[in-house]
């Protein structure tokens, strides 16, 4: 995995090309790095010496680790305690992401739909706003979901005309999906038409997420699928996250909602990018919801 270097450089915002063998001072420094992130955006904020103790390290050592980080816009570091930074990095867990823009979540969703047809094979990921999409699903079947995400299929379950493709592994609570190896080979022995997948953040045309299993998983379904669509609202050009996954030119299709820049959406434009603006409000995102919306019973 690699930590994010200058920003201002374009491939330093990139994974690491020559792989670091495992067994590195350098390997384990950002193997190490990587898990006090994780434990600190899990407890919210971790007294330094503690970290010390539990990664085995001197203090010294943590304080330097500490540094990169804070450097790095990932951590803070203040009066002897480390804490989640307010940026991508800290918004991890699926309650919390799930009430983030939940406007624009809605609006890329039905954006989404008209990418979707009656019988085809679908991935959708474990992202909040690809959420969004299961209640409007029905309005498309006959059609095969294929998902990790737990919530997700609980969703869908019992959808009639649905074919439902729950992906194992390993799970991973935070998230509410499985991850991991045995997800990753499912994957690579599934094809579909279409995948329907978000990242944490954008930056220099880039999308990035902030955990490399993430990272690994979503890479498996856009390599095993025909189309790959991106949906992101506009506050994730403003984020940073870790792990590189993709430019935005790779993607067939890239949604936005209304409240991107102008200066953005000219810019991707501009490189060849299919960009879809969501409205979020209007006679458009009206007429969406009329379109897709399932009817009260």
């Amino acid at each position: 995995m690699n930590i994010l270097g200058d920003d201002n450089d374009p491939t330093d915002n990139r994974m690491a090309q020559d792989p670091v063998p495992s067994d590195s001072r350098q390997a384990r420094q950002i193997a190490r790095r990587q898990s006090i992130t994780e434990a600190v955006m899990a407890e919210g904020s971790v007294r330094i010496e503690d970290i010390a103790d539990r990664f085995g390290i001197s203090l010294m050592t943590a304080h330097r680790d500490l540094d990169d980080l804070v450097s790095r816009g990932i951590l803070r570091k203040a009066r002897g305690v480390a804490s989640a930074a307010p940026t991508s990095l800290s918004e991890s867990s699926d309650l919390y992401r799930s009430s983030r823009q939940s406007a624009e979540k809605k609006a890329l969703a039905l954006a989404a739909m008209r990418f979707v047809e009656p019988g085809h094979a679908i991935f959708c990921d474990d992202s909040t706003t690809v959420l969004q999409m299961a209640r409007y699903l029905p309005s498309k079947v006959p059609l095969t979901v294929i998902t990790n995400s737990l919530t997700f299929m609980n969703e869908l379950k019992g959808v009639r005309d649905l074919n439902l493709l729950g992906l194992g592994g390993q799970y991973y609570n935070w998230c509410n999906a499985f991850m991991g190896r045995m997800t990753t080979h499912e994957i690579s022995h599934l094809r579909a038409d279409t995948l329907f997948m978000s990242m944490s953040a954008i930056t220099d045309d880039i999308a990035f997420h902030q955990f490399l299993e993430i990272v690994d998983t979503k890479r498996a379904m856009f390599e095993s699928a025909s189309t790959r669509i991106l949906l992101v609202d506009h506050t994730k050009f403003d984020r940073r996250a870790l792990h590189a996954f993709a430019p935005l030119s790779d993607f067939d299709v890239v949604i936005v909602d209304d409240g991107t820049p102008a200066a953005h959406l000219d810019r991707m434009r501009a490189q060849g990018i299919n960009v879809v603006v969501a409205p979020t409000r209007g006679p458009g995102h009206t007429s969406a919801i009329e379109r897709y919306e399932p009817e009260e019973k």
